[in-house]
């Protein structure tokens, strides 16, 4: 249909352009030679157009019929292929299908087996309920002929099982306790002594034992008659000048002043040497003299304070709180000067606080201060730490140090890592050998106490406090104390005294448990 069409296209074309051509000619008609031969070609022109014309049609016949077989082979490949595709897809439903239905048969297999189980199952369970009530039955007698034999009823029984096994609990907890306490104790002891030995190695200390009592010196016992006066009015002025007892006795040329203030002992030694070096004694001057001497001790106890303080390396000390430092040099603590002390502290302090890396200018300004609270100017009925930490807090002095000097009996809580480091070297510098004296009934007090504790529980047959109270040796009976529960009572004894009594240093407990076989042979 296609061909047709361009071949009437081309042919009508070829006709237009011979009419053209014979049209032209048409105008010459003095030539007609001319248009005969135009109309021969135009003529020639159509014939070959025509032929033209068939050729192109029979070529485009046989392209339309490649292209109808190449279509039909295309056409007939894509429908093989459906079909193909179609063919394996029903396969694979044919396959899914016997799938199942060998799954429904395997299932059906499976729920009959199962049915079959369950009924052997139902049958087992009934058989078990019937053995369980048997068991019951049996176990309720079995209880009651218990019960019967022990007379004790299954609670009762139960109760004592209970507390059993909580003692054994308790036994097995302490040791492990006690076991971990020692591992731990060991790793801390180890890394403390380590750095309180240094401490203490590179503080040098002195022998600071003081008295109550001062010894005046008189180059002839022929001042005592001065010092007394007529009728004792000498002797009466000076003790209600200075608050200082006067005891001449038979001792040859020697007065002694007898205080327990040290500060006023002081003023008395002072005031009687200037006294006796200028030879007018009597009530005027003696007032005169000792007013003169007060203040000048006071200005001694001021270059004291700050002497302490420089040579300590202390700064920004409030003037108060230095003449109270410059006071502690005419105190003391169970015969150990309280300025040698504190310095002492202070220094063990820095030298501790720098071997844990803290502040040693804080930790020796806290050493220092600790002990304010012992010289107070006016009587309080608070204890000496907090006594001090109220001072230090009205001064302005730093919370850290505020708290460490409060801190430093366990009177307040510790806030603060150096108030530990304050507390420890207080007791290095108080424990140490010749540091301190003790009263001899507070020793022995000391070393009953310590006994007493022990003899109190079960089992103990004697207890014996040796090595001047740093060790407590216990006997006990071997027959009622077992070595386990000598290791246990060990511990709490230890546990016992660390809580309930006040101590120098440790104390070493010690639990001896002996057993002794005797026979005689006769």
């Amino acid at each position: 249909m296609t061909s047709e069409l361009i071949f009437e296209a081309i042919v009508a074309i070829v006709g237009v352009v011979a009419g053209i051509i014979a049209g032209k000619f048409i105008f010459a008609k003095d030539n007609r030679k001319q248009l005969e031969e135009a109309e021969l070609k135009a003529k020639g022109i159509v014939k070959e157009a025509h032929l033209r014309a068939e050729t192109i049609k029979k070529e485009k016949q046989l392209e339309a019929k490649e292209k109808f077989v190449q279509l039909k082979a295309e056409h007939d490949k894509e429908i093989l292929e459906r079909n193909k595709k179609i063919g394996d897809i029903e396969n694979k439903i044919k396959q899914k299908e016997n799938t199942i239905n060998q799954k429904e048969n395997s299932l059906d297999k499976q729920i009959k087996e199962n049915n079959v189980i369950k009924d052997n199952l139902n049958k087992q369970i009934e058989v078990v309920n019937l053995k369980r009530t048997e068991l019951e039955k049996h176990q309720e007698e079995h209880i009651r002929r218990l019960e019967k034999i022990s007379n004790l009823s299954s609670e009762e029984a139960k109760a004592q099982l209970i507390e059993n096994l909580k003692s054994e609990a308790r036994t097995q907890a302490l040791s492990l306790q006690q076991e971990i306490i020692e591992d731990a104790k060991q790793k801390a002891n180890k890394e403390a002594r380590k750095i309180i030995i240094q401490s203490i190695q590179r503080t040098a200390a002195e022998q600071t034992i003081e008295n109550t009592v001062t010894v005046f010196n008189l180059e002839t016992d022929e001042v005592k008659g001065q010092i007394i006066g007529r009728e004792g009015r000498n002797i009466r002025a000076i003790e209600a000048a200075t608050g200082v007892d006067l005891i001449v006795d038979d001792t040859p040329e020697a007065v002694i002043l007898s205080s327990f203030d040290p500060l006023r002992r002081e003023i008395a030694r002072l005031s009687l040497q200037r006294l006796v070096s200028d030879g007018r004694i009597h009530p005027a001057r003696i007032e005169e003299v000792v007013e003169k001497t007060r203040r000048q001790l006071e200005e001694q106890v001021m270059e004291i304070g700050e002497r302490t303080i420089i040579e300590l390396g202390i700064h920004g000390l409030h003037k108060e709180l230095v003449r109270i430092v410059g006071k502690m040099r005419f105190r003391s603590s169970y015969g150990q000067n309280l300025l040698m002390h504190s310095r002492e502290t202070a220094n063990l302090c820095g030298i501790m606080a720098s071997e844990l890396g803290l502040n040693p200018k804080l930790a020796k300004r806290a050493g220092l201060l600790h002990d304010i609270g012992k010289v107070p100017d006016e009587e309080t009925e608070l204890s000496h730490a907090l006594y001090g930490a109220k001072l230090a807090e009205k001064y302005g002095e730093n919370p850290a140090v505020v708290n460490a000097i409060g801190a430093h009996h366990d009177e307040m809580e510790m806030l603060y890592v150096i108030s530990p480091i304050v507390q420890a070297c207080d007791a290095i510098s108080g424990a140490r050998p010749g540091a301190r004296r003790e009263i001899m009934q507070q020793y022995i007090q000391r070393i009953k106490d310590l006994e007493s504790l022990a003899q109190a529980y079960s089992g103990v047959e004697k207890a014996y406090a040796i090595q001047a109270g740093r060790e407590l040796r216990v006997i006990v009976e071997a027959d009622k104390v077992t070595d386990e529960d000598s290791n246990k009572l060990s511990f709490e004894i230890a546990q016992k005294i660390q809580t309930e009594m006040t101590y120098p240093g440790q104390i070493k407990v010690t639990v001896i448990r002996e057993k002794r076989a005797v026979n005689v042979a006769r």
